[in-house]
């Protein structure tokens, strides 16, 4: 009987901490949908990274977030929708190629995925909730994301995107 009060307080405890953002996070509203992130966090683990994995980049001409009209100009009511695609286009495309043979850099590249695939399960319920409606210009958008992506073999675009890591936390952060 003690074990299972026990058991629902840590559990109610557990839940109510998971509710509190935790110091640093931020509160980004993307249309009707709200997530907490700690930005901090991730621009730290991607500065001890950058010099390296943009050294790692062969094709300094092109770009594939920064291309002409890829995030610039969304549309308030298109931002959750491109932000659910660009976390499920670097959880599911990006950090899967991003390996180097340096083990320091592995382990900054897999934190940085960890707190992007919190953030897009996070996303992914607002999507289910229909909180996180796709309209054309936000697809249209991302498609041309993912041509510019696809234009490269897979390790270079995967390690130029991961270098440009920046451009996508620079424009979460304007526009919150």
């Amino acid at each position: 009987m003690k074990g299972s009060h026990l058991f629902l307080c840590l559990l109610s405890l557990s839940c109510w901490l998971n509710l509190i953002p935790t110091a640093g996070n931020k509160i980004f509203h993307f249309g009707l949908c709200t997530v907490s992130m700690s930005t901090a966090e991730i621009r730290s683990g991607f500065t001890a990274i950058r010099a390296n994995i943009q050294a790692r980049d062969p094709i300094r001409t092109l770009s594939i977030l920064s291309h002409p009209h890829s995030l610039h100009k969304v549309k308030s009511s298109d931002r959750c929708c491109i932000t659910h695609h660009l976390f499920n286009f670097y959880v599911d495309k990006v950090f899967k190629h991003c390996k180097t043979e340096d083990s320091y850099v592995n382990r900054k590249i897999s934190s940085i995925a960890n707190s992007f695939l919190s953030v897009k399960r996070k996303l992914g319920q607002c999507h289910e909730q229909n909180k996180c409606i796709c309209g054309q210009e936000s697809t249209e958008k991302f498609k041309q994301i993912l041509a510019n992506y696809e234009a490269l073999n897979v390790t270079s675009a995967a390690m130029k995107s991961l270098g440009e890591l920046d451009i996508l936390l620079d424009w979460m952060e304007k526009a919150h």
